[in-house]
């Protein structure tokens, strides 16, 4: 009986520790400052054609813009990942996700998302409709 019990712990504090790590890893990949900088979407799309996914931060120029514009200086987040492949090689359906936190709008001043869908080619044009 007392052997069970100590396996027992034992198993739980090798779970906890699991759940711990996977909490710090998630953290730490959802910081902002572990985001790729972009000053356009572009290598996101590319990147997320490769690899399944790809997180970045909008910086420079547009970044700029789109701050004063909803005057907010929280950073832009861009999330892409891609859905399925399209017929035409090195081309796929994406999903683009773009949020800022603290935008002013109509007023009022909330966290903003906006998600979208594109097909893109890692080449970097739009594929032909077919």
């Amino acid at each position: 009986m007392k052997a069970l019990k100590t396996n027992m712990v034992g198993a739980l504090a090798c779970l906890l520790r699991t759940v711990a790590l996977l909490a710090i890893a998630q953290g730490a990949s959802a910081n902002p400052s572990a985001r790729i900088q972009v000053s356009d979407i572009k290598p996101l799309l590319i990147r997320a054609i490769d690899q399944g996914s790809a997180q970045g931060v909008l910086a420079g120029e547009a970044a700029a813009y789109i701050r004063q514009k909803f005057e907010s200086t929280a950073p832009i987040e861009i999330d892409v990942r891609a859905l399925h492949a399209l017929p035409q090689p090195g081309c796929r359906r994406l999903e683009v996700t773009t949020r800022q936190k603290d935008v002013l709008e109509k007023t009022k001043r909330g966290d903003k998302e906006l998600v979208y869908q594109v097909s893109y080619c890692r080449d970097g044009r739009f594929p032909d409709k077919r």
